[in-house]
């Protein structure tokens, strides 16, 4: 089996390297970076496993920028829902966090290599430009028209939303489709790095700068360079620092912490927030000159409850997927699972509904998800759920007649669960 590793971390490229090489069936090749992989990589590898977080070009982008041509297994140390429901999308086998035994990556080479013998490998990517997005609906739609076209201009965009809309999705289809798109894509979130870090991440730093500044080393605006940066939770930024990435595009320079030289950028901004900025603008914690910057275009995505087309679409996507991945038994939701999926007000929005998905998948018995297994009653109405089900159980009931085998099998569960439900619902049984 032919296995290439991408991983710049040098100590943990030559321990898989290591660490594969003693099994005979696994011929490994290593790369040090994306870059160098997409040069150099060929079509007769089996299997990429690669790192996310990388200089010059991250996993996620590499693993677009390969087309589905191979199977992929993603490693990294600083993992985050947004990543790993992206990664799943994407079509990746498994996810693994930093640090796992070598015996658990084998096994889920072994995995994939024994789904792959059950599914026939895809010679040509099927092209749909909305690949990103698990459904479609009117809202939705009209949301990607409007980054479609922006996409095309290099205008600031802001993108409103609340945690789990798909912002992040939305940032990268505009790169997708904008005249940036061979260039990197370099994703920040605001408020998962250290106030007192985040200045040197964005910026860089000279070597001297600080104690541990052995070095010279880029920041992300300069990664970015010609491509996409993108400025997750925006408003969660200091206003210090606020006024230093006004002046970064203002000037379209930046200055390395601890460096006078300044260094000119070519690179695209997108931000997002899923707080009111206006009302962060009037409490004094955000300045109004940056928000004028950074919202040229604005676009504001609904959340998953005022786009109910897409429920059961994202959640039929999220079953197959996961099951595949955990190489699981087939499962179907049931009626009663599908109703109650649909009225749940998902505040969580698309990370919650995955999250839910996978956890049922997992948990259920039985080749049907029920409500149950879904555990929605702690998270909304558990009187709406329960009449729900009980009405759903109710009609099925007189439709057929009272025949408890044609309805099991029209509400999916087992006789023993059907039973417990009319015995729960205090339901009329005749014969």
């Amino acid at each position: 089996m032919q296995i290439a590793i991408v991983e710049d971390d040098i100590n943990m490229r030559k321990s898989l390297e290591l660490a594969l090489g003693e099994y005979d069936e696994f011929d490994v090749v290593c790369y040090k970076n994306a870059i160098e992989a997409l040069k150099k990589i060929k079509d007769d590898v089996d299997l990429v496993i690669t790192d996310i977080n990388m200089p010059g070009m991250d996993g996620i982008e590499f693993v677009k920028k390969l087309d589905n041509r191979f199977d992929i297994i993603v490693i990294t140390g600083n993992a985050t829902l947004n990543r790993a429901i992206e990664s799943v999308r994407l079509g990746v086998k498994d996810f693994l966090t930093k640090p796992f035994e070598v015996d658990t990556l084998v096994d889920a080479i072994k995995r994939n290599a024994k789904i792959r013998k059950k599914i026939p490998k895809k010679t040509e990517a099927k092209k749909n430009e909305n690949r990103n997005f698990l459904g479609t609906s009117k809202e939705l739609e009209a949301s990607l028209n409007l980054a479609k076209k922006v996409a095309k201009t290099d205008a600031s965009v802001l993108l409103l939303g609340q945690s789990g809309v798909g912002k992040e999705l939305f940032a990268h289809y505009i790169h997708e489709n904008s005249s940036r798109a061979k260039n990197s894509f370099v994703a920040i979130n605001m408020a998962a790095i250290p106030e007192n870090l985040l200045e040197s991440e964005l910026f860089g730093y000279v070597k001297g700068a600080f104690t541990d500044a052995v070095h010279d080393k880029k920041g992300y605006f300069e990664l970015a360079e010609r491509g996409t940066i993108f400025l997750d939770e925006i408003a969660e930024m200091s206003v210090a620092l606020q006024s230093k990435l006004l002046r970064v595009l203002q000037e379209r320079v930046v200055y390395r912490v601890g460096g006078l030289k300044p260094i000119k950028i070519d690179v695209r901004i997108i931000s997002a927030t899923n707080v009111n900025i206006i009302d962060t603008i009037e409490q004094g914690n955000f300045r109004e000159d940056l928000y004028f910057r950074l919202n040229t275009i604005p676009i504001k995505i609904a959340p998953l409850k005022h786009r109910k087309d897409e429920i059961m679409q994202i959640a039929e996507k999220t079953l197959e997927d996961v099951t595949r991945r955990y190489d699981l038994s087939r499962k179907i939701f049931s009626d009663v699972a599908k109703v109650a999926l649909l009225n749940y007000e998902w505040p969580g929005n698309i990370r919650e509904l995955i999250s839910v998905v996978e956890r049922a998948a997992i948990l259920s018995d039985d080749e049907a998800i029920s409500v149950d297994d879904l555990f929605l009653d702690s998270r909304s109405s558990t009187k709406n759920i329960k009449n729900m089900e009980k009405e759903l159980i109710k009609e099925v009931l007189i439709s057929v007649k009272y025949d408890l085998l044609e309805a099991r099998e029209i509400l999916g569960i087992s006789e023993k669960a059907l039973m417990g439900k009319i015995n729960k619902y205090n339901l009329e049984v005749k014969k």
